[in-house]
């Protein structure tokens, strides 16, 4: 017995390629939009990149919140030894635990919320990447600087 297999011819590579930057858009979409809703927080993505955040940059998963806008992201960034333009999926862990720390000292109540987010911080610090001031502001250490958040 002699079986053929029948196969669809392969689609061309612009066509693939097309498909897939569809399915990257419309799951960043959803992505925004349940952020903006507040059914994920922002700390989480950048913590866990999922894979439709992994070529994102960091402003505009910042921007998708509520009432954050290109100023208020831009402040908030220049506390961080980071560029706007930082994909989310090149940040570092270092930079990540960081980044969480601060959007969870930039909303407090955030950290009530989620309690992975707060357990993941509790391991930054014992590693001592994160240290508590005396006054509740978290500070960040790296080579050269200190930041407060």
């Amino acid at each position: 017995m002699t079986a053929t297999a029948t196969t669809a011819p392969a689609l061309p590579q612009y066509l693939r390629a097309l498909e897939r930057a569809n399915e990257v858009r419309i799951a960043r979409a959803e992505l925004k939009r349940r952020v903006a809703f507040g059914k994920i927080d922002v700390a989480e993505v950048i913590l866990h990149c999922p894979w439709e955040a992994d070529s994102m940059a960091v402003v505009d998963l910042l921007m998708s919140q509520r009432r954050w806008g290109q100023t208020r992201c831009r402040k908030f960034l220049t506390q961080l030894p980071m560029s706007e333009q930082k994909t989310v999926g090149s940040m570092t862990e270092r930079q990540r635990h960081a980044l969480a720390a601060m959007l969870g000292s930039a909303e407090p109540d955030r950290l009530e919320r989620d309690p992975r987010l707060a357990d993941s911080l509790r391991s930054h610090i014992a590693r001592r990447d994160v240290s508590v001031c005396e006054n509740g502001l978290l500070e960040t250490f790296s080579s050269h600087v200190v930041t407060r958040i």
